[in-house]
This record gives C-alpha cells, sequence and structure tokens, in this order.
C-alpha cells in the first residue's frame, strides 16, 4: 500500500521543520511549504492526501488556500493555526477544512488527527456500501456523495462521514463525545463544541431553514439525532 502524502504549508521554519521531521518517521511521504505561491506549486505536482496548513501566511490567507485546493483535488485539510476563536474555526470548517489544530500542540495529538484524517480514505466495508434514501435526500457511500432533489451537495469528509452516521441510526440521540468518538475516530482533547459547528455546517446544505432543522434535531442538554422523513408526525 503506498505511503500517504502530506504537504506542510506553515511560514514558520521551526515548526515547518518539526512537523516534517516527525511526520517522516511515521512512514508518510512529506514535503513542505513556506509560502501560498510555493505551496500550490508543490500541491500540483505531489498531489498530497492531506494538506496541513497555517492560516496566517506572508503571501496568502490559509482560508482560502484551503477552498483552492479543495476545488482542485477534495484534499483532506487539517487547518494549524494560533486562533482559537470559534469564528475562526467556523470559517475554516466552511472553506473545506476537515480539523482544525492550535498552536501550540502536542506532536502526539497531531499524529493521532493526521492518522483519524487518513483513515477516511480507507475502502468501505459491504454494510457500509447500503445507500440511504430519505424521500429526496440520497446518501451514497460507496460515492461519498450526498443528493438533495436530485442535486449533488458539497461535503467535506468530515462532515459526509458525520450526516452518514447520523443517518445510519434514525431516531437515536448521540451525545457530542459519542460522535467525537465514532466520527473523529479519537478521544477528541479540545471543546467539544466542535461537533455543533460542523451539524451547523451540515445543516446550512441540507435543510430547508437551518435556524428550524427538521433532519439532524438538537436534543436539549444531550446531542443530536437524524429524523428520517417518514418517522416524522
Amino acid at each position: 500500500m503506498a505511503l500517504a502524502k502530506i504537504l506542510i504549508v506553515d511560514d514558520d521554519p521551526a515548526i515547518r521543520n518539526l512537523i516534517q521531521r516527525f511526520l517522516s518517521k511515521q512512514k508518510y511521504q512529506v514535503e513542505s511549504a513556506e509560502d501560498g505561491k510555493t505551496a500550490l506549486a508543490i500541491f500540483e505536482q505531489f498531489n498530497p492526501d492531506l494538506v496541513i496548513l497555517d492560516v496566517n501566511l506572508p503571501d496568502a490567507i490559509g482560508y482560502n488556500l484551503c477552498e483552492e485546493m479543495q476545488k482542485r483535488t477534495k484534499v483532506f485539510v487539517l487547518m494549524l493555526t494560533s486562533r482559537a476563536d470559534e469564528a475562526d474555526k467556523i470559517r475554516g470548517f466552511s472553506t473545506g477544512a476537515d480539523d482544525y489544530l492550535t498552536k501550540p500542540f502536542g506532536l502526539g495529538e497531531l499524529e493521532v488527527r493526521v492518522g483519524a484524517i487518513l483513515k477516511r480514505q480507507r475502502t468501505v466495508t459491504a454494510p457500509e456500501k447500503q445507500r440511504l434514501s430519505f424521500e429526496q435526500l440520497l446518501i451514497d457511500p460507496e460515492r461519498r456523495e450526498v443528493t438533495l432533489n436530485n442535486q449533488l451537495i458539497p461535503l467535506t469528509a468530515l462532515e459526509f462521514d458525520l450526516l452518514r452516521f447520523l443517518a445510519s441510526h434514525p431516531g437515536r440521540v448521540w451525545r457530542r463525545a459519542e460522535l467525537l468518538q465514532e466520527v473523529w475516530d479519537y478521544d477528541y482533547v479540545g471543546d467539544q463544541r466542535v461537533v455543533d459547528v460542523h451539524i451547523g455546517q451540515i445543516r446550512k446544505k441540507i435543510e430547508i431553514d437551518a435556524t428550524q432543522p427538521i433532519l439532524i434535531q438538537t436534543v436539549r442538554g444531550v446531542g443530536y439525532k437524524f429524523e428520517a422523513p417518514n418517522r416524522l408526525p
């Protein structure tokens, strides 16, 4: 099996070199860039599976670079930044980021995050290939596509996994910690509201009114559940 390819984009040479050395020892193919222009040039040639992307670059805004890379290959993106505000996280996720790691960070946590993101490349098992259909909403795990009213809905890899997981268990209520374990596939050490951010992004794309959701409902004090249309009163 080919080694996963990772591109690191950060203008801080100490951080960039530290991550590159660390991930190379984990048997990944790793390239790095210090600015947006260099990153895009390497991106085209290297075709990475994952980009670890700093928000603040000397010649580019990481959010815009994330969006540009997503348009080209739907690459996985892990945002790496000193910004911890929820608004910054929402902006990152809305441009296609799959995860968000705030500086300073531990290399152990970085390793877990990288491994969890790359697991989404795995081949789905036979039971997971079953398409989920709810009136006009169709979820196709094999093609990793979601259509609503015959229109393709653009979801990030993590948004797709979260929606598919909830829709696979209609009516069941899941706590945020449970969703983090099941979908993110690791014990998330940050703010559990990261789940809320992703739920909000999905709702904007599949709900008629994201402020009055019908499909993905909030259960106050607990978490979330997917309510299939044919189960609604």
